[in-house]
Parts: C-alpha cells; structure tokens; sequence
C-alpha cells in the first residue's frame, strides 16, 4: 500500500534538509524513494534530477527532468534545468530548445518575474505550504500555496496540494473546482482523480466517486489506492478489469 501524502512530505523534506548540507546522494535517495510511490510528483523528479546532476550522473538526471516534463510539459524549471544539463553534455542545440520554452512559459505564465526567480518563489511558498500542512495549520498551507500560485498558476503539482489543504480545511466545493481544472489540464493525473474521488465521496455523490476510482483504476493499475476506495463503498473491480493490468501474452 502506498505511503500517506504525510509520509511522504516528510521524506521529501528531509531530501530537502540533505541538499541544503550538499549531502546530495542522501537527497535522491529521498526524492528516489518518493518517486517508488508517487512517480507522477514533477517536483520531486525535478529535485531528483537536480541531484543527480550535482554528482555528475548527467544522463540519469536528464531521465528525471524528461519524466518532470512527461507529468507537467509547463514546468520552467524542468525545461531550464535540462538545458543546463544538456548543455554539459555538449548537446547544444537541444538545449537553447529547452531555453527556449523555459522561457516561453515564464512569459506566459508571469511578466513580473524572470523564469529562476519566480520559480523559486513559486517552490518555496509550496515548500512552506508544505511545512504548515505537516504541522496541521492547513489554513496557511493554503495561503501560502495560493501565493505560489499567483506566481506559477500552471504548477498543477502545487494546485494539487492547494487541493489537499482545502479538503483539510472542509472546503470541499473549492478543492472540487481545483482538482476539475487540475484533471482538465492532465487527465492522467491519478493522484488529482484519486483526491477527486474522495471529494465527492465526502460530497454525497458516490456514483461520480466510483467513476473516478474507476477510472484511475484504468490509469494506473499499480495504484491499489483506487482499488482501496472502491472496496471501502463495497465495489469489487470485475476480475477482467484486473486482468488489464497484466502483460498479455
């Protein structure tokens, strides 16, 4: 079974703690581990490849920045920190290409600021966001992922968590709204499904909530949490949607 959101903020956090002393080997162990769980994370493969990139693994963090860009194709800082990488690597033309649409984004996304600068501003009011949520204050996770969001509005993995804090705080037809836009923009997004589910769940409308643990059950047939909240309204996947999951042949 997966770990807890809650877990796995605090492994991220203690990734983070290792970066900042430059223990960068201890650092992707963390975010690696993470990604065992929760591989559709951007940030956390952005972190992963950030690491490994400082130890000099450039082509396993490209896999990471790439993987980043597969969960969220409008994440400046994925597209910035890939063309640093491909530009060590000699690989010139790719990356003015990955500057290139950093910069297209970082455009579109805010005029006020320049895309590293209001990158990071964006990450560190969700890293603060983050530190509130495990502290149990979801009201200023909150505030503090709607500023991250002012900056970055595309960031879906920082929607995703404005989400969660709203759903703590009983907000439950605002992170509804969230989460909709969320799945709009990446309809792969399981872990946005799987909170949706439980919204609606919380909302009354089981119907709509099965639909979705349905779905991500389709999505992501690794995922057993979908099949964990299906089981808790008392349905049973038939045994050929559990056959999908396995190879053919």
């Amino acid at each position: 079974m997966n770990r807890s959101l809650h877990q796995v903020r605090e492994i991220v956090n203690r990734g983070i703690s290792a970066w900042e002393r430059d223990d960068f080997e201890s650092a992707l162990m963390a975010f690696e581990d993470v990604l065992v769980d929760y591989p559709h994370f951007a940030d956390v493969h952005n972190k992963a490849g950030l690491s490994l990139a400082m130890i000099g693994r450039l082509e396993e963090a490209l896999v990471h920045f790439d993987s980043a860009l597969e969960c969220n194709p409008s994440y400046a800082e994925a597209h910035l920190n890939r063309g640093i990488v491909l530009n060590e690597l000699g690989r010139h033309e790719e990356a003015q290409t990955a500057f290139d649409r950093a910069g297209e984004i970082d455009t579109r996304d805010s005029r006020a600021f320049p895309s590293d600068v209001g990158n990071r501003l964006a990450v560190t009011h969700a890293q603060l966001g983050d530190l509130y949520l495990v502290a149990n204050h979801p009201e200023e996770a909150a505030q503090q992922y709607e500023a991250a969001l002012a900056v970055r509005p595309r960031f879906v993995d920082i929607r995703s968590k404005f989400a969660e804090s709203l759903i703590e705080l009983g907000n439950l037809d605002k992170a509804r709204v969230e989460l909709e836009g969320i799945l709009e923009a990446r309809p792969g997004f399981v872990g946005a499904r799987i909170r949706l589910g439980v919204v609606l769940h919380n909302l009354g409308d089981d119907e709509a909530a099965i639909a979705q643990w349905k779905q991500c059950a389709v999505d992501d047939p690794s995922d057993m949490r979908s099949r964990a909240y299906l089981a808790s309204v008392g349905v049973k996947l038939p045994a050929e949607d559990l056959d999908r999951s396995e190879p053919e042949g």
